[in-house]
Formats: structure tokens, sequence, C-alpha cells
């Protein structure tokens, strides 16, 4: 890694104009990493701009204040643009490119100076200088360490301890997750002693529910949810489905079920469950589990996802009722 922080410190101090990038549908660790990193380059006085494939929750949207970021969903000419104009593009929180989705063939053909900051397992070959640590709690934590490895902490202001302080609370579920270890509390530590007022930050993520956000949670824990230990297959295994009528009978919004499938886990006797939900481009699968259950490898052979060993995502292209049939033909592999 000490290899690794140097490679990254001489980019960090060279004249490069960078640009800084995360993957779709970014969660709290992706505009956490992208903010932070943003304002912890332009506190060293480098030229920094940063892009985005699509525009984040409502509840995470503002911790881009001040970044001037820009959507490709939105603006597709003006991100190409500054793709090209770019000496240095800095991909966070992803592990390969197919997950910045319609920006990825511009990135492909990026010719400048490539950097991937990620704690994703089995990153992709694709930047000349690769800072990967699994076992890090989050990509915000590891872009910490890497500014406490180059010896540039004295960069951290206010601003960009605020935005690291987001993805490592979301990623780590407030801290629950076996992730969390003693060097992630003394980072916070330090980001609490910088000034970020830390229950603040929890009250604009997890405390702005919006009232069809609530009704479609009730809905999907009490008419949606299945648990497999209550069936033949007696399975410590539950699962949520909801339809793409489902979710616009309650106006949904991206973030609207953010942390529903934690719901399951917390069920007595669960050790693993996954939320499916039908959107239109195909079924979107988010799977969890705890103790030896782990869903990574699973997610990543029969549904073309991926993750962290407790936390995966997957894709269907098939229908609901295919999606759903295949899934439980296939569950009993994951014990």
């Amino acid at each position: 890694m000490q290899q690794s922080f140097s490679a990254l410190k001489n980019l960090v101090l060279s004249d490069y104009r960078f640009l800084l990038v995360a993957h779709k549908s970014p969660d709290g660790d992706a505009v956490g990493s992208v903010a932070g990193l943003y304002f912890l380059l332009k506190n060293l006085n480098r030229s920094v701009e940063l892009v985005l494939p699509d525009p984040p929750a409502s509840n995470i949207a503002p911790f881009l204040e001040g970044t001037g970021c820009l959507f490709y969903s939105k603006n597709p000419t003006e991100v190409e643009a500054r793709i090209q104009e770019a000496d240095c593009l800095i991909g966070l929180d992803f592990n390969a490119i197919s997950r910045v989705g319609g920006m990825q063939q511009l990135m492909a053909e990026f010719k400048g100076k490539k950097v991937l900051i990620d704690h994703h397992t089995d990153p992709e070959d694709y930047a000349d200088v690769l800072i990967s640590q699994v076992s890090c709690s989050s990509t915000c934590q590891l872009i910490y360490e890497c500014f406490e490895g180059m010896d540039l902490l004295s960069a951290m202001d206010k601003r960009a301890a605020r935005s690291l302080y987001l993805g490592i609370t979301t990623d780590t579920g407030s801290f629950r997750f076996p992730s969390v270890t003693a060097k992630t509390h003394k980072i916070v530590a330090d980001l609490i002693e910088r000034g970020i007022e830390h229950w603040k930050i929890h009250q604009e993520v997890f405390d702005n529910n919006s009232v069809d956000q609530l009704q479609l949670r009730g809905f999907a824990i009490s008419e949606k949810l299945v648990l497999l230990n209550k069936t033949s297959q007696g399975l410590p295994f539950g699962y949520i489905w909801l339809t793409r009528s489902e979710l616009e009978r309650y106006n949904y919004k991206s973030g609207d079920t953010e942390g529903l499938v934690n719901t399951i886990l917390s069920i007595e006797g669960i050790k693993a469950g996954v939320l499916i939900q039908e959107k239109s481009d195909g079924i979107k699968m988010s799977f969890r589990s705890k103790d030896e259950i782990h869903v990574n490898v699973f997610a990543k052979t029969h549904f073309n996802g991926g993750g962290h060993v407790y936390a995966a995502g997957g894709f269907s292209a098939d229908s609901m009722e295919v999606t759903l049939e295949r899934l439980l033909r296939l569950i009993p592999e994951l014990f």
C-alpha cells in the first residue's frame, strides 16, 4: 500500500487537471468519496472537477453542494467535455468501469492517467495507480487512509470531513457491520474533532422520510415479505419483491428503499435476504447476509452481480416471475 500511496502522492502534487468519477446510482459512499476528495484536492490548490452517471437520492444530494458536479444523464455533452479536458481521471467506489453506466466508453477511451480507489473485491485491471483495500469499511475510509499515508491530512477541512463521514456511516450501516474496526472509529473521532456535527449528518441522511416512502416500506414489510424458514424449504432466508407498478403506486424515488433489505436481516432466525425490485431496465436485486453466509459469490455466479461478502448487488433481465422461480430454485446453494 505504501508504494501506491507514493505513486498517488506524486500525481496529487502534480499540475494535472483532475476529474473524479463514481458509479451509477451513487450511494452515500460514492457521493462522500467524490465530494470528500474534491474538497481535499481543492485545499491543495489542485484543478479538480467531478461528474456522476446520474443524480443521487435526495437525502444525500446536498453533500454535492459546492462541487459543481455534472450528471451524465442530464448533461452528456458537458460531461464528455470534462473527460476530454482532464489529465487524470480518478475512479472512486467501483471495481469495474461497467459500473459507470453510459459513461463506460468515454472512460475506456480516456488517454490520460487513471487512478482507481475502491474497497470492493476483484478490481478490474484498468488503472495506472490502483489502491484497493477490501478490508476497509468504505471507500471514504480508504481516502482518509490515503491522505494519512501521504502525510497530507493538513488538507482536511470540515467540508471534506463531513463528506467522508457520510460515506463511512452509510456503508457501515451506522457502524454495525463486521467491516468496522478500531481504525474506523479512530478516523471518525478525528473527523469529529475537525468540527463535523455527526448527529446532524445522521438526521439529514436517515430522518428525512416522505410519507410515500414510509407507506412503501410498510406495504413492503406487511404484504411483500416472504420468509423461507416458514415454508417447506425451512431456510433462514427472506425476500421482499416489489413490482414496478407497486413502486409507482407510492411515487417511488431513488433512495426510497435504501436499507429496506436490512429489515429482513433484523428478523430472528434469518441469516440472509434480498430485496427484489422491478425497474424499467430489468430486475434489481440487493443481497445481504450475516455470520457464515456470504452472498457475493452467489450474486456474481447467478445474478450478474457481486460486491462485498455480506452485501452484494444482482441483476436479472428476466421477468419478475422467472427471476423469483430461479432464486427459489438456487437459494439452497447459499446454505
